[in-house]
């Protein structure tokens, strides 16, 4: 029990002194307008890799049929954001969706 903790507590300081030095770093120096661009597309990009795997993807094998509920709520979440442009609402109406699409199959 006492490794849990410690491998918890190492793996926070690990990632608050990595992510303290990019932000003390960035504080000191000019960064090119190419990097702020570049890094512009960083959360998109992993947040794309996070999510297209598991609404495209069931038990590993490529899904895009209607009976996938993830699919269908991932739509219905694209339609939420596109009309609606708020990010909590979203998220309470893909996952109600979710929910939902599991529930009827």
């Amino acid at each position: 029990m006492t490794n849990i903790w410690l491998v918890m507590f190492a793996g926070g300081l690990i990632t608050f002194g990595i992510r303290f030095s990019l932000i003390y770093l960035f504080g000191r120096f000019e960064i090119p307008e190419t990097l702020k661009r570049a890094l512009h597309y960083v959360p998109p990009a992993v947040f794309s890799a996070i999510i297209f795997p598991e609404i495209f993807l069931s038990d590993g094998v490529p899904d895009i049929s209607p009976a996938n509920p993830r699919l269908l709520a991932g739509l219905l979440a694209i339609l939420t954001a596109w009309f609606s442009r708020n990010t909590l609402v979203t998220i309470l109406v893909g996952m109600a969706g979710l929910f939902f699409f599991q529930w009827v199959q």
